[in-house]
């Protein structure tokens, strides 16, 4: 997951450490999809301990050699399934304005399952401390059946 995320030189990269306990803690929201024993994307998620019926979306990659193919759409619409027992019907993330591939990922799932796609401001440029860090779009979608 480090790997990915560190290569596609879009994403924040976080501490390998995070991303071993991520793996450990939240392993039954999140996802990976493997080819010949190497990791080749994934979803990491958490259920919002506010909004229980909610699948937050941390990050999503997939490796530049698997890209183009819908693996990051399979891989939520596995998570979803895998969730589906437990009334989520709702999916968040946060999104950057120049991040057009996740934008174009949750609309995508919003066309397919015929529901709502809603885009707000989560956080602006000017709350990070890094000042070209750009500002953070909710996506939420659904209901999702």
């Amino acid at each position: 997951m480090f790997r990915i995320v560190e290569e596609s030189q879009v994403l924040d990269v976080n501490s390998s450490y995070s991303y071993l306990m991520w793996s450990k803690y939240f392993n039954e929201t999140s996802i990976v999809a493997e080819s010949e024993d190497k990791v080749i994307g994934f979803v990491s998620g958490f259920i919002q301990p506010t909004s229980l019926d909610t699948l937050f979306v941390w990050q999503v990659a997939v490796d530049p050699e698997f890209r183009g193919l819908g693996l990051a759409t399979k891989l939520i619409e596995q998570l979803l399934e895998q969730l589906s027992d437990d009334d989520v019907s709702y999916l968040e993330a946060t999104v950057t304005p120049s991040n057009i591939p996740s934008s174009k990922l949750f609309k995508g799932i919003a066309d397919k399952n015929d529901t709502e796609c809603t885009i707000s401001e989560c956080f602006s440029e000017d709350q990070f401390p890094d000042p070209s860090h750009e500002a953070e779009l909710t996506y939420r979608v659904g209901p999702i059946k």
